[in-house]
């Protein structure tokens, strides 16, 4: 398989075999306080929203998400979803540290694509942002006044409720590797105290047999 030009050097990359998972539910800010804090970290975000959203206004369809939409959005989703999983199984080749950003409403999918990357020599880590509903449900009608992408207000419901009744699980899942990070207050600094812990973690070398094993056998291809 062909690696992306950045993937070249992936081996030299200081935070190889390294893997945030974003959780929280939407109106978290989960994505804007990550990409605050893990700025030039050389950790690859994997999103498929970015990918979506331009496809949107790509095909002319309302970020807004009307109901009467949903059946030429469905398909534009399935198409971002197929983008960001070819990004990500190419990061993966070259064991590049990543952030694979979502709500964490489904539970075993999160914890499978973990354990995967567990067993491919990955250091697993998740940042759960969290948020009272009605703070998510007020930023839900500020994106939309800010022109970005809104969901119903029944489905921000639901997908909150998902992600707290998940959050128990992922502190068990991810032990000592779980962060949670309030985010209700916009006057709260969250960055600070989230930007020691990431750079703390991603100054730990990689101990991991699996990865050190894969390490070894990149550095002998290169030598021949």
């Amino acid at each position: 398989m062909k690696y992306y030009p950045e993937l070249q050097e992936g081996l030299y990359d200081p935070n190889i075999f390294k893997a945030f998972f974003l959780a929280g539910g939407p109106g978290s800010g989960k994505t804007y306080v990550v990409r605050r804090t893990t700025g030039g970290s050389g950790l690859k975000i994997v999103n498929s929203d970015d990918a979506f959203e331009l496809l949107l206004k790509k095909a002319g369809l309302s970020l807004k998400m009307p109901p009467e939409e949903i059946e030429p959005r469905e398909v534009e989703k399935a198409k971002a979803r197929r983008i960001t999983k070819a990004r990500q199984v190419n990061y993966v080749e070259g064991r590049l540290g990543l952030i694979i950003d979502g709500t964490g409403s489904d539970y075993d999918k999160i914890t499978g694509q973990a354990k995967m990357l567990q067993g491919l020599g990955y250091d697993t880590y998740m940042i759960f942002v969290n948020t009272s509903i009605d703070t998510a449900l007020e930023r839900n009608i500020e994106r939309g006044r800010e022109g970005g992408r809104t969901l119903p207000k029944a489905l921000t419901i639901q997908l909150w409720k998902e992600v707290q009744a998940n959050m128990g699980r992922y502190s068990q899942f991810f032990k000592r590797n779980f962060m949670l990070v309030l985010n209700n207050d916009p006057d709260d600094d969250v960055f600070d105290d989230v930007f020691k812990q990431i750079r703390a973690l991603l100054r730990i070398k990689v101990s991991n047999t699996r990865a050190k094993n894969w390490m070894a056998m990149e550095l002998a291809k290169r030598k021949r």
